[in-house]
């Protein structure tokens, strides 16, 4: 198989080298490029072809939460995992809702990060549903807004009942197998509900799927 490639966005070059090097052991992850600033993702992504993008949050002129609003309107984006020392920080939540398949922190494990590369890699989210949701009330404190509820219900309002099923599943952040299992469907099927959710809401992974839930009030209670 053909090794992950992976661009590093970081604006402090002595942590693209640490991610550099912890990486570098790992048989199936390419470094393929670097960036010191998000005004030079999109074209490195153009040039490079990477398929995760290891996205830095804050950076002096473009920022990771604008270079991530930008890099995932394409239409062949590669996936996104933001880098931050903050868990609960309001720009990791607005990376997640721009389409990021998650977050990790500078001082997760190496091991841990070369994990969540391989996951997003692979089309799974870096972080579960019940992590989104401790993040959205440690960034708020609240519940979501009357608006962002209304919103949220009126977009969900064109699935159809079993999708909008599958969508609340997702939102608790249970597997394919497990939604098959409470569904009574294949895991084939539920993979082409999900697929068919994401085309439906304009959506970019699970997570915004999950994102959409909660914030329609449809996990009240989820554990």
């Amino acid at each position: 198989m053909n090794p992950i490639r992976v661009l590093l966005v970081d604006d402090d070059p002595l942590v693209r080298a640490g991610l550099s090097f912890m990486m570098g052991g790992a048989d199936d992850i390419e470094i393929v490029g670097e960036a010191a600033d998000g005004t030079h993702v999109a074209p490195l992504v153009a040039e490079l072809r990477p398929d995760v993008v290891l996205m830095d949050i804050r950076m002096p002129a473009m920022d990771g939460l604008a270079a991530t609003e930008s890099l995932r309107k394409r239409p062949d984006a590669p996936e996104v995992i933001v880098l931050t020392t903050f868990h609960a920080d309001d720009q990791v939540l607005r990376a997640l809702r721009a389409g990021a398949a998650g977050f990790v922190l500078k001082d997760t494990p190496p091991a841990e990060i070369v994990a969540a590369v391989r996951a997003v890699a692979a089309g799974e989210p870096v972080l579960s549903p019940t992590v989104t949701q401790q993040l959205i009330t440690q960034v708020t404190g609240v519940d979501p807004q009357q608006g962002r509820r209304e919103r949220a219900l009126e977009r969900l309002a064109l699935l159809a009942e079993r999708e909008r099923e599958v969508a609340v599943a997702v939102g608790r952040g249970a597997s394919n197998a497990d939604i098959a299992s409470e569904l009574y469907l294949s895991v084939a099927t539920v993979k082409a509900h999900v697929s068919r959710i994401l085309t439906k809401l304009d959506l970019n992974n699970r997570v915004q799927i999950a994102l959409l839930a909660h914030d329609a009030g449809l996990l009240d209670g989820a554990e």
